[in-house]
């Protein structure tokens, strides 16, 4: 028997008006931890007989790009350098949370024992602090700086300012005291939050220098017009960047309590935004959604794969006979 289209405008009208309303959403005290199952990775961890890198400074840089403020910085060598050969370079802003011992990253622990097995390159690592004034407190874990430093203004503005820190400040006393590689292949920089749009910005703006961007949780939100990014990505020619993007459905989503939605302040989606930009013009990236909040407790879990991944490219030989490259990295 055929249904008459009105009888099937009844039949699809009854079972709608029978769909159950939409669960209220669950007071703060239910709401369960998003970040509960997120542990630290084994390669976060010291592993029996890897040497252990040797974390150098604190040092101060001071700054002409911002007058009258210094960044704080340590490098990290790892077992493996040898003056002799020039090294791959990987920098880290807010860097007193990537090097954090007890943190949720514990950056020179994966780098030892990646570098011990040879699945990243010999690198030294710079934990590098937003700037402040000798009279401003340093950042701590606590306290990241965004009330009392420089680093809204250095890591938010889409300018070429942080740029010239990292590539005309900072390089310079590096290259000086270490023998770095300056292929632009050979270097990336990464940050969290404020630290992951910065990292992105002195890539973008200094293609010439650095090629890999680590980003967790990134900023890419209207706190000084970094919701633009997609729309420059587009309308730029495409840049010789790898990227890796990582932020949760939990992070910053802009709801207010009452009820507002400022899609340009909302972190996921800015994130997927970028994601859905650099796909289209071809850049060579990965991407990794969690469950995270605004944070870095995801990192503790992709921290290393993201850092197999940004640096997969480095030199490896095929030969049979070749026990060095079958052997660990051992320290020199």
């Amino acid at each position: 028997m055929k249904t008459t289209l009105a009888a099937s405008a009844l039949l699809a009208a009854a079972a709608f008006s029978q769909t159950p309303p939409a669960a209220a959403p669950p007071a703060q005290s239910q709401v369960p931890n998003m970040e509960l199952y997120y542990k630290l990775a084994p390669d976060a961890l010291p592993q029996d007989g890897v040497p252990k890198g040797q974390i150098k400074g604190p040092f101060t840089l001071p700054s002409q790009a911002y007058p009258g403020t210094q960044h704080t910085y340590w490098i990290y060598v790892p077992a493996q350098y040898n003056p002799a050969t020039p090294a791959n370079l990987m920098i880290y802003n807010d860097g007193q949370a990537f090097m954090a011992p007890e943190g949720d990253i514990r950056a020179q622990v994966v780098m030892d024992n990646l570098i011990y097995r040879r699945e990243i390159p010999v690198m030294i690592g710079v934990f590098i602090n937003p700037g402040r004034r000798p009279d401003q407190p340093e950042p701590t874990p606590s306290n990241w700086g965004d009330r009392d430093t420089n680093r809204p203004t250095e890591y938010n503005t889409l300018d070429d300012k942080y740029a010239r820190v990292i590539v005309d400040e900072l390089l310079p006393v590096l290259y000086k005291d270490y023998n770095l590689s300056k292929d632009r292949e050979r270097h990336g920089i990464g940050g969290s939050s404020s630290g992951a749009i910065a990292a992105f910005t002195v890539a973008w703006q200094r293609p010439d220098q650095f090629s890999k961007v680590l980003s967790n949780v990134g900023s890419f939100t209207n706190i000084r017009g970094g919701n633009k990014y997609p729309d420059i990505i587009r309308a730029s020619e495409k840049k010789p960047l790898r990227v890796f993007l990582v932020d949760g459905r939990n992070d910053n989503r802009a709801l207010a309590a009452d009820g507002k939605y400022d899609q340009d302040r909302d972190w996921f989606y800015q994130n997927v935004r970028m994601q859905q930009a650099l796909t289209e013009k071809g850049y060579d990236l990965n991407y990794s959604w969690g469950i995270q909040r605004h944070g870095q407790k995801m990192l503790q879990t992709v921290f290393p794969e993201m850092m197999r991944w940004l640096w997969r490219d480095h030199g490896v030989s095929t030969d049979p006979h070749d026990t060095v490259e079958r052997s660990f990295n051992g320290a020199r």
